[in-house]
């Protein structure tokens, strides 16, 4: 069977150090920290799929449910930790994907399940990591339930040129960039009323270490990118947290569900 699910994923940090220093201790610890997701996780609608050592996988029906649990169980894994050196504690890291998944039997399989490996293994020790576009809707939901009680806020999100063109060999990037605009409108005009403004910024090549390691050795790809600056260089990431803090300005009081183009004239053309 094959079904969209939010995937859990999660391993201890460090497990192997901790079992040879006390094998027998951090057996204990681990088992007090399934006790803690197992009991947990009902009350969320998820799953336990699959555990394997330290490691526990999990899916729910959606990645509100995923997060809310996230959170729920690292906050519990901390109140146990309270006490404990930092060396010596039990710390999971976690990666939360929404994709298909293939069932079987109980087990989840696929691609899905591997980008949700590979996010837990970027997470900190008692840490979440978070696909992107899943990320923008599970912050907003949060934020949006702090401005809701105090009847003010303003929330601007992350998109993309990507977000505002198509660019061939690009179809999954630039869907979840649409994604966030489309969102961002949605929820725009939602809660405006409520004294809430969203919208979002679209940044273009922007001069970062990533951008740096993607186009190392590519002088055909830097020079074609260049072409497309009307300004003549990349961006840089301050002008973009300008453009933010400008439409979490009270200047911006009228501006609503807007995309805002931070891109050196890339969408002018």
């Amino acid at each position: 069977e094959r079904r969209l699910s939010a995937i859990f994923a999660a391993d201890a940090a460090s497990y192997s150090r901790l079992v040879s220093q006390d094998e027998a201790g951090t057996l204990r610890a681990l088992a007090a920290a399934r006790e803690i997701m197992d009991g947990v996780i009902r009350h969320h609608g998820g799953r336990i799929a699959n555990t394997a050592g330290d490691s526990v996988l999990a899916e729910f029906p959606s990645v509100v449910d995923a997060v809310d649990f996230a959170v729920a169980v690292q906050e519990k894994l901390g109140e146990a930790n309270v006490g404990v050196p930092a060396d010596n504690s039990l710390q999971f890291r976690i990666g939360i994907h929404v994709g298909d998944v293939i069932v079987r039997g109980s087990d989840l399989l696929g691609d899905g399940v591997n980008v949700a490996a590979r996010g837990q293994a970027l997470a900190d020790p008692g840490g979440v990591w978070l696909s992107f576009g899943h990320t923008t809707l599970s912050s907003a939901k949060h934020e949006l339930r702090v401005m809701r009680e105090q009847g003010s806020g303003a929330i601007v999100n992350c998109s993309s040129l990507g977000g505002l063109v198509g660019l061939p060999q690009r179809a999954a990037y630039h869907g979840t960039k649409h994604a966030v605009l489309g969102m961002t409108k949605s929820a725009g005009v939602e809660y405006a009323p409520r004294g809430i403004r969203i919208n979002a910024v679209c940044p273009g090549t922007i001069d970062t270490p990533m951008v740096a390691d993607m186009l190392e050795g590519q002088a055909e790809a830097m020079a074609e990118i260049m072409k497309q600056q009307s300004i003549g260089r990349l961006g840089r990431a301050d002008e973009v947290a300008a453009a933010v803090l400008w439409l979490c300005s009270p200047a911006t009081s009228f501006v609503i569900g807007v995309g805002l183009p931070v891109d050196g004239g890339f969408t002018a053309h």
